[in-house]
């Protein structure tokens, strides 16, 4: 049987090599390496088990949480801390015994809910919130990561590493705040993500003429907008108000689809921002995996060789992706303005960098991206909701929250995940 290359290269995959023998029951034997990974997941279970059994026990009473429609339901928080440790315990010993095989994401995922479900019992003793808000607040929260992932996504999947989004960002909401305040909130959207592009442009014209290291590139740009944005901000801003002032936007109801029960509140009752980052995710989507420039993109990111060979001019693609990625960045920088109405210093505070990890969790696929970026945005939703409750944890460890997950996520998926193989490689056109 041979291989024929040009499938890989329609796939965006490499070629398929010798496969791994089978033992007797037709299951490939585990490497070394998922047999580490299925050794840390039995750990971390443990670990789990024993913070659910020594913390979660201090809080005692019901948490009610809120649905829609004035429905609740409540969870007593000790036999939920009590049933949460003792099943983490029990997949602890599964794992590390046998393991769950083809099931080990989606017990990874139960067992994530049924923590999650404890610690918001545990936090939320004797009080009531809302859950739908809670979640929703999550959604919104997601928007400039996944607008930020898809940057990232289009710029790699094209062969060149965006360390830059952070910076994209921060550049598209100073300039969406100045420009807004000036004219249209809606103007300075669109100058943000020109702005953005000239910065990206900066960045594929050093990495890809030059060939300057494309990591170094990143972070230069991303320094280099903190500053001049802080800048800025202190001697123009600060002494014009009038120019530090742009409106709101409005949640904007989807017709008869925020009448829905559950799901409406949280995903059809938000800004345009919020629809246009999950159309962007299914254009994206699309675009990649389903039309010629798609194929050629990640031909430039796979096997940039083999692309040239056929006639892609790979340059000119990349080119072209980190501007479009550049600005869909700026898009998403004007999203923190339009959130508070002004541009404060270093407003983006990281979420560039953590839409960098959603890239790598979502395993360089727009829809991975997307549910990494909802899983990232709950983590800021809880975060805040633990700043409100009396939890007793210090507000500044509160704040760390969504860091401290985003770390422990991106270390479970690392080694999981296959970047493209020409990503962060210098090419010389043939």
């Amino acid at each position: 049987m041979t291989l024929d290359p040009s499938a890989s290269l329609a796939t965006g995959s490499p070629p398929a090599g010798p496969r791994v023998a089978a033992d007797e029951t037709g299951a490939a034997p585990l490497t070394f390496q998922q047999r580490r990974q299925a050794r840390n997941l039995g750990v971390s279970y443990l670990v789990l088990g024993a913070l659910a059994l020594l913390f979660l026990r201090s809080h005692e009473g019901i948490a009610r949480f809120k649905l829609d429609g004035g429905r609740s339901f409540g969870i007593s928080a000790q036999p939920m801390a009590w049933f949460a440790a003792i099943a983490l315990a029990v997949l602890a010993g599964v794992q590390l015994w046998r393991g769950f095989g083809r099931w080990s994401s989606v017990v990874l995922v139960l067992a994530s809910v049924m923590m999650f479900m404890a610690v918001m019992a545990w936090a939320a003793a004797g009080h009531q919130f809302s859950f739908v808000g809670m979640i929703a607040s999550g959604v919104t929260f997601s928007t400039p990561l996944i607008v930020g992932a898809c940057a990232g996504i289009l710029c790699e999947r094209s062969g060149v590493i965006n360390i830059a989004i952070e910076g994209l960002m921060l550049s598209g909401a100073f300039t969406s705040t100045l420009v807004g305040s000036i004219t249209t909130f809606w103007v300075g959207v669109l100058a943000a993500m020109a702005a953005s592009a000239f910065l990206a442009l900066l960045l594929a014209w050093l990495a890809i003429r030059f060939k300057v290291d494309q990591v170094i590139i990143g972070f230069f740009i991303n320094f280099f907008v903190l500053g001049l944005t802080s800048f800025l901000s202190a001697r123009l801003l600060r002494n014009n108000p009038g120019y530090n002032d742009v409106p709101t936007l409005r949640v904007w109801p989807v017709p008869l689809l925020h009448r829905l029960p559950f799901i409406g509140q949280i995903f059809f009752q938000q800004t345009v921002f919020v629809y246009a980052a999950f159309a962007l995710v299914a254009g994206l989507t699309w675009m990649l995996y389903r039309t010629r420039w798609g194929l050629r993109t990640r031909a430039a990111g796979e096997h940039p060789k083999a692309a040239d060979t056929l006639g892609i001019n790979v340059l000119r693609l990349r080119y072209r992706n980190v501007v479009i990625a550049g600005a869909i960045a700026g898009f998403g920088g004007s999203w923190f303005t339009a959130t508070v109405g002004r541009f404060n210093e270093n407003i983006t505070a990281g979420k560039g960098f953590i839409a960098l990890a959603v890239v790598i969790v979502g395993r360089w696929h727009p829809i991975g991206a997307l549910g990494a970026a909802l899983l990232f945005g709950l983590f800021d939703s809880v975060a805040d909701k633990l700043g409100i409750l009396n939890t007793g944890i210090p507000s500044e460890f509160v704040k760390m929250t969504p860091y401290l997950a985003t770390v422990v996520v991106v270390c479970g998926f690392v080694g999981r995940s296959r970047p493209p193989k020409a990503a962060g490689q210098p090419y010389d056109s043939q």
